[in-house]
């Protein structure tokens, strides 16, 4: 019997060890000998290694009492990386103030702050360049459909 993505994922949630946890994403390896599973999850304030672990027990015990204790997989719980796009309004809201970086279906990207998380998008101040100073445009109104891709941009100033 294969580990199911959906099962796995509300096991995962339901392991949650705290309420401001959220699951970030959930992939099972198609592997038929030993599947890995891979768990991301985060918090408003981040997430500790404890939490990693309890997240990682819970969903072990489950899977055993759901398919057995002789299937054999790998599990891995962790938080996503800052390189790890921004997926849900959760994780939005988590990151307002931050640089980002916005891909468009145009292939159109855009960089700025992130001034607002709302229902269905967020304010987006985009950071232009004129004569090589940097400014912020007034915030714009960006919904989360035209968005492909949002990421992290990591400064070292």
């Amino acid at each position: 019997m294969a580990l199911e993505e959906i099962i796995i994922q509300g096991y995962a949630q339901a392991a949650l060890p705290e309420p401001d946890l959220f699951i970030v994403s959930v992939k099972v390896s198609d592997s038929p000998v030993r599947p890995k599973v891979t768990i991301l999850a985060d918090g408003d304030q981040g997430i500790s290694i404890d939490q990693c672990a309890t997240i990682s027990r819970k969903v072990a015990k489950r899977i055993e009492e759901t398919y057995g204790e002789e299937i054999s997989y790998v599990i891995e719980v962790s938080s996503p990386g800052v390189d790890f796009p921004l997926t849900s309004e959760r994780h939005y809201r988590k990151n307002v103030g931050r640089m980002v970086k916005l891909t468009f279906a145009e292939g159109v990207e855009k960089t700025g702050e992130i001034t607002e998380v709302q229902p269905e998008g967020i304010l987006f101040s985009e950071e232009v360049k004129v004569k090589h100073k940097k400014s912020m445009l007034e915030p714009v109104y960006v919904a989360y459909s035209d968005i492909v891709k949002a990421q992290i941009v990591i400064s070292f100033k």
